[in-house]
């Protein structure tokens, strides 16, 4: 229910499987400012429920600057530590692979002819050129290295000049990031046995992986006294490079099971955006803004392998040809939008001023996906030897064509490709005014009209059993804000709003789709609808001194048809789908503190710092309400409504919300000394992470707290200016643990964290 703005326009996920943005993309030296908005304005998107970011870049800056950046940091579950890697190619390091991953010219043929990979449309010869063009041993062998450190380079500068027009300003960031997480844990599944929850497969795992990011953030601006330009564009290539093994107890066969995973996914996202302001009037009464952009989002994943094996019964591990499978899967996403707003001031009285705005916005996303699905069978059977061999020795080219043939397993009925659109028109008008003496009202109407639909692709010419899915609504979002200033430094804010959240294309798409990081298969709902949203809030604000507070707020959600995960029965594994449960309410209170001190002292280390004490502490009660006649549609129930108490408990708890969240800061700032420190704790209380089984209980993840400390240093040294930073994450080595638990607690997904640290040093010009 969050959503980021990059100046104001829609910006997608480089993930394109989450929601948001990961904020730590963009570096603070680029920044002016960012507005963090947790009750609604109709000059935003209607998509709102916890909140929306809008970050601003900076225009022009006040004087050049350039700056280089080298870290180095690790893990103490990771760093230097015996992990599973695989070869894969040359250039891997850079996020570039040398052309290893390409789709072999054979198969792309193969894929190209719109015909099922099978004896039954190829020839056996062409079949064995398509087995035999898979890359075998540097894609397809786990073996185990020691993880080094991890490192980043980062370069940012900016100059300005005076020009005939204005002041002429460019800055830029270019960035290099190499970090390696390693991971040991448990996976557990469950299953009732004479109501209580016992174990059902059990297997230990273990992972590592290379996450390698480029940054390149550009951005031009001219600005005037009342006019400004600016072109932004951005640019982030991440790449996951993952080995993964996991064994253990399997309910399903009844004996141990071992599957090895090589993956490489590479996710992309490119935003450009056009954007101006200005101000004209006798006094600079009127304001225009405006904006145009482009994002480009893509996720490529080849050669996702998966390779399963069972025991013989001398205990060792041997092939389980059924098992394994290689993937090649694409995804692209790009979003148009636009927009423009016009305000106007109008002086009520020499205090007093009332501000009308008027906007309007458009925006057009549309997604493409697809995704082809290999496997290697053995018609005649294999032998001892081949069954005990290396995986690489077993699928060398020598064994494809005699023993092993080639045959596709992509999915039918829409499951392996959609067309996804989403285009949302909307029109806004808001006034602002000081209605009376210390009264501030904050009203205003937003009309936003979306339609969103997907349409499942059968890549074999066949029909999909799905019709096209089409959501098209019209919305009318009123949003009203009261505050009264009854006193120089305090306030009290009432505020009331309608805003709606949209299913996501992969929450909508009949597509199975991996999560690396639970390794679960997600399947989406055609029959998802939008969901509507009544958000009340009332709050108390002292502003005793220069950024420096107390608030207190209460708040009141309520939510018709909220989207949640749902696992669904596919054998003894874990997969997730989504479901609109009937209706859901939130409600709570948050109070947040912040004050500097300053103490005399003859010692300059007190003395001469600022010290600093923030924290907020949030109470939630969510409550999902189930009526005895309500009803939900279900991914596997084809568009038949469903009892709703099958799937979601009356009074459960929203998933996803906790019930308490905490977070506190303390710290220090010295400008004789030019250092600063902050140590960081973060609570998070239990949540639900999905919805269990009919009959199951509900996935539960713990949080827990987590401790981080950060310090950053200036000084000079040889006539230049330097800065130090040490960071570390997670000082009291709290575990990732979700579970299920009824009677007996089965561990789902659980694996240590470790503590991390890094070190930086910049150097600036």
């Amino acid at each position: 229910y969050s959503s980021a703005l990059l100046n104001g326009s829609p910006l997608p996920s480089p993930e394109p499987l989450q929601r948001v943005v990961p904020l730590d993309l963009f570096p603070s030296e680029v920044l002016a400012g960012l507005t963090v908005q947790k009750t609604y304005s109709v000059s935003f998107p209607g998509e709102f429920g916890g909140g929306v970011v809008d970050l601003h870049t900076i225009d022009t800056p006040g004087q050049p600057f350039f700056s280089m950046q080298a870290s180095i940091g690790g893990n103490t579950e990771t760093t230097n530590k015996e992990s599973l890697i695989y070869y894969g190619s040359r250039t891997d390091f850079t996020s570039f692979d040398d052309g290893t991953r390409d789709v072999p010219g054979a198969l792309q043929l193969g894929f190209g002819s719109g015909k099922r990979i099978s004896a039954a449309n190829f020839t056996a010869t062409e079949l064995r050129h398509m087995g035999q063009s898979l890359v075998n041993a540097p894609l397809r062998l786990l073996q185990r290295e020691t993880t080094p450190a991890n490192f980043g380079l980062r370069f940012t500068g900016g100059t300005n000049m005076e020009t005939g027009m204005g002041t002429l300003g460019g800055v830029f960031v270019a960035s290099y990031d190499n970090k390696w997480s390693g991971r040991r844990g448990v996976r557990q599944t469950g299953r009732i046995d004479s109501g209580q929850l016992v174990t059902a497969n059990d297997f230990d795992f273990q992972s590592n992986q290379n996450d390698l990011t480029l940054n390149f953030l550009g951005a031009l601006s001219l600005t005037s006294d009342t006019n400004t330009l600016k072109w932004t564009n951005l640019y982030v290539r991440n790449v996951t490079k993952e080995a993964r093994s996991e064994a253990g107890f399997d309910d399903g066969s009844g004996g141990q099971r071992r599957t090895d995973n090589t993956e490489w996914f590479v996710r992309q996202l490119f935003s450009t955006q056009l954007a101006g302001e200005h101000t004209f009037g006798g006094a600079g009464e009127w304001e225009f803004d405006w904006r145009a952009a482009y994002a480009k989002t893509s996720r490529d994943a080849p050669y996702e392998s998966r390779f399963g094996y069972g025991q013989n019964v001398a205990g060792d591990w041997i092939h389980d040809i059924e098992t394994n499978a290689i993937s090649f899967s694409e995804l692209d996403d790009d979003i148009v939008s636009g927009g423009a707003d016009v305000s106007y001031t109008l002086p009520l009285s020499d205090a007093r001023e009332a501000v009308f705005s008027f906007g309007v916005a458009y925006s057009d996303n549309n997604r493409e996906s697809e995704q082809r699905t290999l496997r290697f069978i053995a018609p005649n059977g294999l032998s001892a030897d081949q069954l005990e061999s290396r995986v690489d020795f077993l699928f060398a080219d020598i064994n494809i064509g005699p023993y092993l043939q080639i045959e596709e397993i992509t999915g039918t009925n829409g499951a392996a490709a959609f067309d996804g659109q989403l285009t949302v028109k909307a029109a806004y008008a808001q006034v602002a005014a000081e209605i009376i003496p210390l009264v501030n009202l904050n009203i205003g109407v937003r009309a936003e009209q979306g339609e969103q639909t997907v349409t499942p692709r059968d890549l074999f010419g066949g029909t999909t059993g799905f019709l096209p899915t089409r959501i098209e609504e019209e919305y009318i979002l009123p949003a009203g804000t009261i505050t009264w200033n009854f006193a120089e430094d305090m306030q009290l804010r009432f505020g009331a709003s309608k805003t709606i959240g949209r299913p996501q294309f992969r929450e909508l798409a009949p597509q199975q789709y991996t999560d690396v990081e639970s390794d679960r298969t997600f399947i989406g709902n055609p029959y998802l609808v939008d969901t509507e949203i009544l958000n009340i809030d009332a709050r108390w604000e002292w502003y005793f001194a220069r950024d420096q507070y107390v608030t207190a707020g209460l708040f009141y959600k309520d939510l018709d048809k909220p989207i949640e995960s749902s696992v669904v029965d596919q054998g003894s594994s874990i997969s997730q789908t989504f479901l609109n449960a009937p209706n859901a309410t939130i409600q709570g209170a948050e109070v947040e503190v912040k004050k500097y001190f300053e103490f005399g002292s003859e010692m300059d280390f007190i003395a001469n710092k600022r010290w600093l004490i923030q924290a907020n502490y949030t109470y939630s009660k969510s409550e999902v309400n189930v009526g005895s006649g309500d009803t939900v549609i279900t991914q596997n129930s084809l568009g038949v409504a469903q009892p709703a108490s099958f799937y979601v408990v009356d009074g459960s708890r929203l998933q996803g919300q906790s019930e308490h969240v905490a977070n506190l800061q303390l710290g220090w700032e010295d400008d004789t000394a030019r250092s600063q420190a902050t140590l960081i704790a973060n609570f998070v209380s239990e949540r639900t992470s999905a919805r269990g089984r009919p009959g199951e209980p509900d996935l539960i993840q713990e949080p827990g707290v987590q401790l981080d400390f950060v310090f950053r240093k200036d000084f000079d040294y040889a006539g230049r200016e330097y800065g130090v930073a040490v960071e570390l994450r997670n000082l009291l080595g709290e575990e990732f643990l979700e579970y299920q638990e009824l009677g007996n607690r089965v561990v789902i997904n659980g694996y240590e964290l470790g503590t991390s640290g890094s070190v930086s040093l910049t150097a600036r010009f």
